[in-house]
């Protein structure tokens, strides 16, 4: 739904009341609107955060995916008390490997394990973060723009 929000510039909540999502699985849980529209809401303070954690890497010039997956794991880590860090950037890696690029995974978990780190539930080199946090040129040319998820 995130992509989705992106893409079409509808809201969470317009793509929940229209149904604009992908129903195969059934109605998404409600936590699964929770993690969307909770996402959405913090948006700005998520955006940031990811902003001055992916050093040398704008938030516009990551691929969709990845920025998406990232937000919510970022909104699970700063607004989601009951949900382990390490359990939001596992997801997250996981998410990554499915649906971004090659480099997505190594990427999206440095950018979570710094900001983990940051606000003092992962230890320091707990996870494996790097100090580039950058996919190569070709990702970010938009080789992985999402198409398909």
């Amino acid at each position: 739904m995130l992509y989705q929000r992106e893409i079409t510039e509808m809201t969470v909540a317009a793509i929940l009341e229209s149904h604009a999502y992908n129903d195969e699985d059934g109605d998404p849980s409600d936590y699964c609107r929770e993690l969307a529209l909770g996402t959405e809401e913090h948006g700005e303070v998520i955006d940031a955060e990811i902003e001055a954690t992916s050093q040398h890497w704008s938030l516009m010039r990551m691929p969709f995916v990845d920025r998406n997956i990232l937000r919510l794991a970022v909104y699970e880590i700063l607004f989601e008390p009951d949900v382990p860090d390490s359990v939001a950037i596992n997801e997250a890696v996981e998410m990554a490997k499915a649906y971004g690029t090659d480099e997505s995974p190594k990427f999206v978990n440095g950018v979570l394990g710094r900001i983990a780190e940051i606000h003092g539930e992962v230890a320091p080199r707990e996870t494996e973060a790097t100090d580039e946090f950058a996919p190569d040129a070709s990702a970010a040319a938009g080789a992985s723009d999402g198409e398909g998820v």
